[in-house]
């Protein structure tokens, strides 16, 4: 009698862990799709528990394109109840490495128009995703990805919120800023040599004189890419990861999301 109970207690176990798990499965898959003639592959994360129309979340890649650490951040999100795409920027199969990363990043920081139509050829696809609810959707970008959400809120698109992390904050259209429909929150290392103080106190103007509700907070002894691991933990080179500054930016956002798309 006592091994037939051991038995029953085990069976009941095995079945509240099983369900639990089918309770929570994060679903990743690529996705294609494109932006005007150029084919670009994306990566969609999201509970499949989850029933109904959910919060979404874009994000944007950093200068060597959509890579494992953006598909961890999806994941993370999905985790969150969030309905995540992990955008390409580039096009499917372009995944540059330094210097050359440099060089492409460098052609959607200087054409603001291609940019932005990447961007929002990636936020279409998402909004129109059956999983979306269309009127809650924010965005999140790093270093380069960080300055290209900024982009997708001075073109007008339709998002709640925008989270920069590491990001450049000039732009070649300040005056776009009056197009901003949602809030800001930037995510700055205080001590990025690349993001120099006249390039954060112009983007204050810009804000404040559009009057945008923006957040900026500054991590004090983080440089760029402090969300990075793969930055290395120099400071010296100008770009290190930063584990309490990655730490405290990522429940920023989540707070940040948690207000502007409930």
């Amino acid at each position: 009698m006592k091994t037939s109970l051991i038995s029953t207690l085990s069976l009941l176990l095995l079945s509240v862990i099983s369900t639990s798990t089918l309770q929570a499965e994060i679903k990743e898959e690529a996705v294609e799709y494109k932006a005007g003639e150029v084919v670009c592959e994306g990566w969609h994360a999201y509970d499949t528990a989850k029933t109904g129309k959910l919060p979404a979340v874009l994000i944007i890649h950093q200068w060597t394109g959509l890579g494992e650490n953006e598909k961890m951040r999806a994941r993370m999100l999905a985790e969150l109840g969030y309905n995540v795409l992990a955008a390409d920027i580039y096009g499917k199969g372009i995944r540059p490495q330094p210097p050359e990363a440099g060089a492409e990043a460098g052609k959607y920081k200087k054409d603001t128009a291609l940019y932005r139509a990447r961007l929002q050829a990636a936020l279409d696809v998402l909004a129109k995703d059956e999983r979306t609810d269309s009127k809650r959707i924010g965005a999140i970008g790093y270093c380069f990805g960080g300055t290209g959400v900024l982009e997708l809120a001075r073109s007008g698109a339709d998002v709640k919120g925008v989270v920069s992390f590491h990001g450049g904050l000039g732009t070649t259209k300040p005056e776009d800023a009056k197009n901003i429909k949602g809030q800001v929150l930037v995510c700055h290392g205080a001590d990025d040599p690349f993001v120099p103080p006249a390039e954060v106190e112009a983007f204050h103007a810009e804000m404040k004189g559009a009057g945008v509700n923006n957040e900026f907070i500054a991590y004090p002894g983080a440089v760029h890419a402090f969300t990075q691991k793969a930055a290395g933990n120099d400071n010296s080179k100008g770009a290190a990861y930063n584990a309490s500054a990655d730490a405290k930016s990522w429940e920023a956002m989540k707070q940040f999301f948690a207000k502007v798309l409930k």
